[in-house]
């Protein structure tokens, strides 16, 4: 009775070994953004799986929103990466020979999207085998800033502060005191590995240079941080200077204001000024002209005159000329000499 049962046993686990299996096991794969995470699919065959070859890799995210779908595919001694439209370009197997027992594939330039679990299968009618592969994409630290939060002043109170930009959780901080010359405080010993170091009553002997190290499961950063404790300011000396800065400024303000609108009177005075000569009013006539012309007519009235008259018609005429017509006095026009007969007597009587 033993014996029947150690036979069946054994024939059990020969026909378990023969089966179909992936010998790789399950595991947590951890990579950085941006790198290349290796999915291991390692597989055996026995003599009575002679069907034809399938391997298939799957992918659940990490939403679990979506079913599994088909990333990449060997069928029919061919090759298909175009089902999953995220990993398109960037899922290949990392073997030539699929057939020889290596199903493994590699996944570039990983991103966020590409957390979630994995599942390699593997089809040899009648062998069937799977495995799932969990992995997890995480961010390194980059960018990190190391500033003063505070006056660094003796006696105040203020902060050291270590900010990366980005990093998964979980982060490690350390500080360190590169200036070797002082040694650190003792009350900043407990915060050295966090991302905040309080300083209470700041002395000149905490200045210095201070490196901050920001590490996660993927990576580190560093920055560089230079504090210098100086004596208190006088503070009553920058109230003073801003203030009488800020007088200087108003008076400044003052007199563009006072140009500005003087020059705006001056404008509006010119444009009053250029309003008021009427345009469409027509030049006087000369007056000049006008006296000539009626000195003229006069002058040939003059002519038809005897001399006997001669002198009281010219003082009368030239009075009668409107004195309105002259802007100045016009020169008396320049008559000829009258030419006069010497009278002579005949019998008494005077003969011109």
């Amino acid at each position: 009775m033993a014996l029947l049962l150690r036979f069946v046993l054994l024939c059990g686990v020969a026909d378990f070994t023969r089966s179909l299996s992936i010998t790789t096991p399950e595991q947590m794969i951890e990579k950085a953004r941006g790198e290349t995470a290796y999915l291991p699919c390692k597989f055996t065959l026995s003599p009575e799986d002679q069907g034809p070859l399938d391997i298939e890799w799957l992918i659940s995210p990490a939403d679990n929103q979506v079913v599994d779908q088909v990333i990449i595919l060997y069928s029919g001694d061919k090759m298909y990466d175009d089902y999953y439209p995220d990993l398109k370009g960037r899922v290949h197997f990392t073997s030539n020979d699929l057939k020889s027992g290596d199903a493994s594939i590699n996944v570039t330039n990983l991103q966020l999207s590409d957390i979630g679990t994995y599942q390699c299968k593997v089809k040899k009618a009648p062998g069937v085998a799977n495995k799932k592969f969990q992995l997890v994409v995480l961010v390194k630290p980059s960018g990190t800033r190391c500033y003063v939060d505070g006056s660094e002043e003796i006696g105040n109170d203020f902060k050291l502060k270590c900010e990366p930009k980005e990093g998964s959780l979980p982060l490690q901080y350390e500080w360190q005191k590169l200036s070797d010359s002082q040694k650190l405080p003792t009350s900043w010993l407990s915060e050295m590995t966090s991302s905040i170091i309080s300083v209470k009553n700041a002395s000149s002997e905490y200045s210095g240079t201070y490196s901050c190290t920001v590490k996660n499961r993927v990576g580190s950063d560093q920055c560089l941080l230079r504090l210098n404790v100086v004596p208190p300011s006088n503070k009553a000396g920058l109230i003073a200077g801003a203030i009488i800065g800020i007088l200087l400024a108003l008076v400044l303000i003052g007199l563009i204001i006072f140009c500005c609108r003087k020059k705006r009177r001056e404008e509006k005075y010119e444009k009053e000024v250029h309003h008021d000569i009427r345009e469409d009013v027509p030049p006087p006539k000369s007056r000049t002209s006008t006296a000539r012309s009626y000195i003229g007519s006069n002058h040939s009235s003059l002519g038809s005159m005897s001399p006997s008259n001669m002198e009281g018609y010219s003082k009368t005429q030239y009075n009668q000329v409107p004195s309105e017509d002259f802007e100045r006095t016009p020169q008396s026009p320049t008559l000829p000499p009258a030419k006069f007969k010497h009278p002579y007597k005949t019998d008494g009587i005077t003969v011109v």
